[in-house]
């Protein structure tokens, strides 16, 4: 993974932005009012990210980790959603459309920097683009739509936009958290132009731990668990204030 402040700058070979996801029916929605967590473990296939000195390789060591969180996550009661579950590379539009399949949902993209603080975790939100107001037909069916083109077709790279400032109040949240787990880490979110978020029609964080420069791999896989901890608790400070809507 290349040095801040994107967390993904490596364009997979399999990612095309060119045509939008399937269209899939919502599922329903969670119960006791909790979102669906989509964990993405990125990178994957020929795409390895970050490789360290000692042979640790970002996709490899990122999906053990999502794999510890994912568990974490469902002790404490979420559902949670892996966008792979092996060494596939899906694109950017197959990852996010696993979170736009659902009406409540969270994406979280999971790093592992190639530089950084060793044992530091920072959240990003995608800032890329001005957030705007979804479409009025999608508003008043509540169902997710991506940001128009001029020509009033979709524009999936955008879909983000409506969905920037709940992104950004997650991502504090989570952050917030991350900071009293992981001394040195900072207080408040990133705004980077972060790919792999931008196709995501729901709030999207993604999270790098630091670095793949360590000695050894222990210190990251340590770090899985009280990165899940964090990451529920920041979910659960979102939904407390109301935050986790499409402006």
């Amino acid at each position: 993974m290349a040095a801040p402040p994107s967390p993904q700058q490596v364009t997979p070979p399999s990612a095309s932005t060119s045509q939008p996801p399937p269209q899939q029916a919502a599922p329903p929605s969670t119960t006791a009012g909790r979102p669906v967590i989509v964990l993405d473990a990125a990178h994957g296939g020929t795409d390895t990210g970050a490789r360290g000195e000692t042979g640790i390789v970002e996709k490899d060591m990122v999906l053990q980790i999502a794999r510890t969180v994912r568990a974490e996550l469902e002790r404490q009661g979420y559902r949670v959603v892996m966008s792979r579950n092996d060494d596939s590379n899906p694109s950017y539009d197959e990852r996010a459309a696993m979170a736009n399949a659902y009406r409540d949902a969270i994406f979280i993209s999971l790093h592992i920097g190639s530089t950084g603080n060793p044992g530091t975790v920072r959240a990003f939100y995608d800032q890329l683009a001005t957030p705007v107001a979804p479409t009025p037909v999608a508003a008043a069916a509540n169902v997710k739509s991506p940001a128009p083109t001029a020509s009033g077709l979709p524009q999936w790279e955008q879909a983000q936009q409506p969905y920037v400032e709940a992104s950004h109040r997650v991502a504090d949240l989570i952050q917030a958290q991350l900071a009293q787990s992981f001394s040195g880490s900072p207080a408040t979110a990133t705004p980077a132009a972060v790919r792999g978020l931008r196709s995501v029609a729901a709030p999207g964080v993604a999270i790098e731990i630091s670095s793949v420069s360590v000695p050894s791999a222990d210190s990251l896989t340590a770090a899985a668990t009280p990165l899940a901890t964090a990451i529920a608790r920041g979910i659960a400070a979102s939904r407390a204030a109301g935050s986790t809507g499409a402006n």
